[in-house]
């Protein structure tokens, strides 16, 4: 395991090209965090919400993940006060597809109009005249996937979406949307300590879609004290979550992280993670204690 210090950390974690045509640094940020508690309403230090976003862009982040589900809109429009103008680089990919009556209560909805209401209240919100990456929340299993995949590939086709991408499918979800529109990224909970999606991520890397693994740092009990993931880090005086993120990077050429934090301290420590390397005894040590 090595690690090194550098200006952009990020800028080591590798690239991908989502669709082919839109390259990103593979470690992100996801900006879940920066809302109220039950991912609603504003967040508790609106000034430093906007500091961990702009320091992002600093380390050399160049993908932010945000869903107008977030606050509700208040993820979004946040990431405009801060970044807005954008880095020619920087993605902002975001999400629709869930309606929120209230705090933590998400509610799956795909009917064609709402889903273009959420993507033309995102635009706006963002400052965009196209979504590089647009993830449906969830697929509404009360929706004909026709209806929601084709209201999508309308959208795409004026032009207001680049990209098209999944959120928490299986592999057959996968598969059949496909038959109704390109997918380019796919957005599953994966982990060091919870591999469930395992099968697509396999299916994700055979096909060269992008796998963004939400919850990333799950260290858990691998990381208490005396831990797995507690005695490498003092060993390697990387920190559990960086080994994690490190772990997440080095599983498959096709994984994009996205930690995400509310401190620009934590966010520190996190892009970090881009800068250590494991050895294939380290990987597999690692896997092992999952």
């Amino acid at each position: 395991m090595s690690t090194q210090s550098v200006a952009r950390p990020a800028d080591a974690s590798g690239t991908f090209a989502l669709g082919g045509d839109l390259t990103v640094n593979r470690l992100g940020y996801g900006a879940m965090q920066l809302t109220g508690p039950g991912v609603w309403g504003e967040p508790r230090d609106p000034d430093e919400a906007v500091r961990v976003l702009r320091r992002a862009v600093e380390l050399g982040v160049t993908f932010i993940d945000t869903a107008d589900a977030y606050g509700p809109c208040v993820n979004e429009q946040l990431i405009r006060k801060a970044l807005h103008p954008y880095a020619d680089d920087l993605v902002i990919a975001t999400k629709g597809g869930v309606t929120r009556p209230g705090p933590d209560d998400w509610r799956p909805n795909g009917r064609p109009e709402f889903l273009r209401e959420r993507v033309e209240l995102s635009l706006r919100h963002l400052g965009l005249e196209v979504i590089d990456l647009y993830q449906l929340h969830r697929i509404d299993p009360d929706v004909p996937p026709a209806e929601q995949f084709g209201a999508l590939a309308e959208l795409q086709q004026e032009g207001k979406i680049r990209h098209l991408g999944l959120s928490e499918v299986t592999v057959e979800q996968l598969k059949e949307a496909r038959t109704h529109v390109d997918i380019v990224s796919v957005q599953n909970l994966y982990n060091l300590a919870n591999r469930s999606a395992e099968d697509v991520l396999a299916y994700a890397e055979a096909e060269n879609i992008a796998f963004i693994p939400w919850f990333p740092i799950a260290t858990g009990e691998l990381a208490r004290p005396g831990g797995p993931l507690d005695a490498a880090s003092r060993l390697h005086g990387a920190s559990p979550a960086q080994l994690a993120l490190a772990w997440l990077l080095r599983r498959s050429p096709v994984m994009l992280p996205i930690p995400g934090t509310s401190r620009a301290a934590h966010l520190e420590e996190n892009v970090d993670a881009a800068l250590v390397r494991l050895d294939d005894e380290e990987f597999e040590a690692l896997t092992a204690a999952a």
